[in-house]
């Protein structure tokens, strides 16, 4: 199994991050449709062939998550996607849940879905050269919530996902995200998150999962979005690495972030700050969509041809996740 611990560190090593550009196509249709461009698979693949030719692809994007319809893709040269990325020096990887449904006798909340066929599923991704793989098991955050039913159901979905996807040579990413919504303060969320990581290892254990080959993609401690608390940054990047620190077991090689909601400028802080605090031998690093992404889209809706100007405004978000990746950024590089 070191060939996969060798695939994550390939991935998160050097301050390098994963761009997750696997939004289904419902999801990308409301992106593109609050920028005002229509949503044809065409111009679907147009933004992402642009973001994924852009230099930073070689320097700071160490992996991309893919959605079923753009791995199978062609660029407008006729390469595969999969070979652009390779190409660029970076990783390709799949989203194969089939989403999150609404959990049988909790109807307030979810459970993901996607394990049957997904052994076949995984063998022919594998063919069109991922080389690893996403599940996202979503929790909500309330006095009642998340119950014992769902921290145990998604816990052993992603389990049994991870031992599947090893045993076709590839890396799972984990990523059980309690989500920001609701009115619960950081330290309900410390507590929430921690009980979900904590199961999700005690699965990945009994499933016999090689954790030296898995990426943890969790959130970051993070007050509720109604909230009435203002929880000060450094206090969120405190919260997050105890919460790890405590929950995640010793041979997980990396810890990639998602940006659950923050803004663009948010998620760079606050990883800047969990990297200058983190006294852990895991990789901190991100794995973002929107946080990537968004300034790039706006840019890109105004016109859609200008493939240079959108690289340079994807290049720069990159290079700042990747230097908070190191706890090296600064407000003053931002604004440069």
């Amino acid at each position: 199994m070191s060939e996969l611990n060798n695939i994550v560190l390939k991935i998160l090593g050097n301050g390098k991050g994963i761009l997750a550009a696997d939004e289904s196509t419902g999801t990308m249709t409301k992106r593109l449709d609050s920028v005002g461009v229509p949503s044809t698979p065409e111009n679907r693949l147009q933004f992402r062939e642009t973001l994924f030719s852009s230099s930073s692809m070689k320097e700071c994007i160490g992996g991309v998550i893919l959605y079923d319809e753009t791995i199978k893709q062609e660029t407008s040269k006729k390469n595969k996607i999969p070979e652009l990325i390779s190409k660029m020096g970076s990783a390709p990887g799949i989203k194969v849940d089939t989403g999150a449904k609404v959990l049988a006798s909790s109807p307030n909340e979810k459970i993901t879905e996607g394990l049957d066929g997904l052994r076949e599923r995984l063998k022919e991704y594998y063919k069109l050269g991922a080389k690893f793989t996403k599940w996202r098991g979503v929790y909500n955050i309330s006095k009642s919530y998340p119950s014992k039913l769902s921290i145990h159901v998604n816990a052993h979905a992603l389990a049994r996902y991870s031992a599947l996807v090893q045993e076709c040579y590839m890396v799972p990413i984990v990523e059980p995200e309690v989500l920001m919504d609701g009115e619960h303060s950081a330290k309900e969320c410390y507590e929430k998150t921690s009980e979900v990581i904590k199961k999700c290892f005690e699965e990945l254990i009994l499933h016999k999962v090689d954790l030296r080959g898995i990426i943890l993609k969790p959130n970051m401690i993070l007050a509720g979005n109604t909230s009435r608390e203002k929880t000060p940054n450094e206090e969120i990047a405190k919260l997050t690495l105890e919460c790890l620190k405590n929950s995640v077991p010793s041979e997980v090689p990396g810890i990639a972030f998602l940006s659950g909601g923050q803004t663009e400028i948010e998620a760079t802080e606050n990883l800047n700050l969990i990297n200058k605090y983190n006294n852990t031998h895991f990789i901190m690093s991100y794995s973002y969509g929107r946080a990537l992404q968004q300034s790039a889209l706006k840019f890109w809706s105004k016109d859609i041809k200008n493939i240079e100007g959108t690289q340079k405004v994807f290049n720069h978000r990159a290079k700042m996740n990747t230097l908070a990746a190191q706890g090296k950024w600064s407000k003053d590089l931002e604004n440069k």
